[in-house]
């Protein structure tokens, strides 16, 4: 009897950013469902470095290497052997007045666009890029669906549409699969320290002061967990001829304030936070709400961490590491 040699569904996948927060996530998905999982990330000091490296310690121990490099450099050694997907997370991130339009264009467009030039040249197999945008890319207020105009109000939200349109622009002239992905208000485990809940959770827990810009507490926010937007993006493997060309948001329809989500984390923690009011910061959204129904339809999208379980969880990473 002959039998014939199965084909193998391992899918060899490049992680921009893998030291960071959402990406470290996915590419332990992806490792636990039997991929073969690379990283690229250039552990710059944007935060304390010490986290990117707890993270890169994690993923090390599930044997999942990074390429320590800028995407600005020369890519020829990461694309040595070609890829079936690229996830690129890497960016210059949040809305800071401490980092300038050229910080922004440098790593957000000049890097993706280098990466994308690196694709075309060693990598023409490739199933898909998968872009990581932002809700940034709408404006003040992102509570629409992907075929509305985009608005960006933000250094960090025009870059980010730039880059989006760089990866989209190449699939449109049919020279690469790509597609984009809008991400809304990430937190869990890992994220990074000058986000809200991880500085929150600190604050609260030494006791110190946390800066809130004035008007923020009414600020509306679909706060999604990192679980579930993982689950979103590892649902992208196989579908990647549904995808192509697409742009879809990936959130909850669950909305809550900052203010909703200061009290869960003050009820998980037994704690009251002090406050100290800074001004109001500018490029700052709104109101948030995701409207996920393309994503529901194409990947069988359906978050399921309520704002509660994914804040316990938490806190209860922020305990186990830093306390």
């Amino acid at each position: 009897m002959v039998f014939k040699k199965l084909k193998s569904s391992i899918m060899r996948i490049l992680v921009t950013g893998a030291a960071g927060f959402i990406a470290s996530h996915l590419c332990e998905k992806l490792k636990s469902l039997g991929n073969d999982v690379y990283g690229i990330d250039n552990f710059n000091d944007y935060y304390n470095v010490k986290l990117k490296e707890l993270n890169a310690s994690d993923l090390d121990k599930q044997g999942i290497s990074i390429f320590r490099k800028d995407l600005n450099d020369d890519l020829t050694d990461v694309f040595a052997t070609p890829y079936d997907y690229v996830f690129h997370f890497a960016a210059q991130p949040g809305i800071s007045s401490e980092t300038t339009l050229e910080e922004y264009i440098k790593n957000n467009i000049y890097a993706t666009q280098n990466l994308l030039e690196a694709t075309l040249k060693y990598n023409s197999g490739l199933k898909s890029f998968i872009n990581i945008s932002t809700s940034s890319v709408y404006g003040i207020e992102a509570t629409v669906d992907e075929t509305q105009l985009t608005k960006p109000v933000s250094f960090y939200g025009v870059t980010k549409l730039a880059s989006e349109q760089l990866a989209l622009g190449l699939q449109r002239t049919g020279k690469l699969k790509a597609c984009s992905i809008r991400l809304y208000s990430v937190y869990g485990p890992r994220e990074r320290p000058e986000k809200l809940y991880t500085k929150l959770i600190e604050n609260l827990y030494y006791d110190k002061p946390f800066p809130l810009f004035e008007g923020s507490v009414k600020h509306e926010r679909s706060f999604t967990y990192v679980g579930d937007i993982v689950e979103g993006l590892t649902a992208i493997i196989g579908k990647e001829d549904i995808i192509d060309g697409e742009i879809i948001n990936l959130g909850t329809d669950e909305v809550n304030t900052t203010q909703e989500g200061i009290q869960v984390v003050e009820t998980i923690m037994n704690k009251r936070l002090i406050i100290d009011y800074k001004p109001a910061r500018n490029g700052d959204q709104l109101r948030t709400s995701a409207v996920i129904d393309k994503a529901k339809s194409l990947l069988g999208y359906e978050p399921k961490t309520s704002l509660k379980q994914g804040l316990q969880k938490q806190v209860d990473w922020y305990l186990e590491k830093f306390t």
